[in-house]
């Protein structure tokens, strides 16, 4: 019995699968970047550093809005985390 071709696979999903893996990858770096962001802010509420607090929250915020902007992360979930920051950093003005 003859050996059945092996189906080479069309352009076009070759070219969707570079496409994937140049997006999965900046979206990679960009949650990254939102990821230590928000780790900078929460560490200096654990550490109630009112100092370098502002100037966090200011990046923080800025790499949600980005990650929202580029639709690597939804705008609400954006919204939704600077606003628990926002509520958090709050808190320890407050107490301090």
């Amino acid at each position: 019995m003859a050996q059945a071709k092996k189906p080479k696979r069309h352009a076009s999903a070759l070219k969707a699968q570079r496409q994937s893996q140049r997006r999965s990858s900046r979206n990679r770096l960009i949650k990254k970047g939102v990821r230590l962001a928000v780790r900078a802010v929460m560490d200096a509420i654990a550490k109630k550093d009112a100092v370098k607090l502002p100037e966090l929250m200011s990046k923080a915020s800025s790499a949600l809005s980005k990650a929202a902007q580029r639709q690597t992360i939804h705008w609400k979930t954006a919204a939704r985390k600077k606003s628990r920051l926002a509520a958090r950093a709050a808190k320890l003005a407050v107490a301090a």
